[in-house]
Parts: structure tokens; C-alpha cells; sequence
């Protein structure tokens, strides 16, 4: 008999910033909100969920009673540890221009999932993460460092899928 564990997957500060946030007339902004509520509440239970502290602190900050929505949603998701490993990768990151100088809690995001070797990196942070011409220098950056890259996507592109498909 063989015990297969679900797809791992880290959550980016983002996800749950569109998950509480309040509803808007914005339409890209309310169809992500609507994109990620879906994922959440629909295939979130499908995966093993990981967070990081860089994530809940960036998800304490701003307005009080929106911080506290952000972080509600977090709470329970298991957080990652920062390592030193996690250290010197996001420094190779930001160092190797996949990510400019000040997108460094972005380069953790993108260290922590990989060093803890998590197969997804969910999030709407298309100016850093999820961005086409970011990606392979990513990717490059982590198989430098003897590490896979995870793969960086939206709910949108994580709904519905199966392993069985």
C-alpha cells in the first residue's frame, strides 16, 4: 500500500490579502478576490499549506481590522522556518537580478518554498514573483544553488487540478 502525500504549496502574503480583502468595483481586483476565495474555500483542503513569518508580518501590517482579517486566514497554516540556507538563497536571488534589491521579502518567498522544496508558490505578485521574464531567472538562480524552483502560479492556474487527471 502506498500513502501519497497531497502537492505542497507556500501561501504569498497576496493570496490572503485578496482572500479578506473588501469588495470592490475594480473588476481585476474583484475577479482575483473572487479567483482566490474560490481556490480557498474549494481546493486549499487538496494541498499541504505553508506559510512563512516574512508572510505574516508583511500580513500585520496596514489597517488594524485588515490585518487582523489577513491574519485570521493564516492562522492555523504551518510556518516554515527560516534557515540559513533560506538566508543565502534569497541573498543569490537578489544578487543574481532575478528580483531588484528591494524586493527582498519577495526573495525570501521565493527561497523559503524552494530550500523546504514545496512543489507551488501561490501568489498575485506579477511585478516580482509571477512574472514571465522573472521566472527562468528564477529558476536559473535555484538550480545554481542546487535547489528546483517551485512552481510560481495564481488560484486561478492552481484550481481544479489532480494528480489523477
Amino acid at each position: 500500500m502506498t500513502i501519497e502525500s497531497a502537492p505542497t504549496v507556500y501561501i504569498e502574503t497576496t493570496i490572503v490579502s485578496y482572500l479578506t480583502a473588501r469588495p470592490t468595483d475594480d473588476l481585476l481586483a474583484a475577479a482575483w478576490r473572487k479567483a482566490t476565495s474560490d481556490w480557498w474555500n474549494t481546493d486549499r483542503h487538496s494541498f499541504d499549506v505553508y506559510t512563512s513569518d516574512v508572510a505574516i508580518g508583511e500580513a500585520a501590517r496596514g489597517n488594524p481590522q485588515a490585518a487582523a482579517r489577513r491574519l485570521d486566514a493564516l492562522f492555523g497554516i504551518a510556518v516554515l522556518p527560516m534557515t540559513q540556507a533560506v538566508l543565502e538563497l534569497s541573498a543569490a536571488l537578489l544578487r543574481g537580478q532575478a528580483l531588484p534589491p528591494r524586493a527582498h521579502n519577495d526573495a525570501v518567498h521565493i527561497a523559503i518554498s524552494a530550500v523546504h522544496g514545496l512543489e507551488y508558490l501561490l501568489t498575485w505578485n506579477f511585478r516580482h514573483i509571477a512574472n514571465a521574464q522573472t521566472r527562468p531567472m528564477i529558476r536559473g538562480v535555484c538550480a545554481q544553488n542546487g535547489y528546483t524552483s517551485p512552481e510560481i502560479c495564481t488560484p486561478i492556474e492552481l484550481m481544479g487540478g489532480s494528480r489523477d487527471a
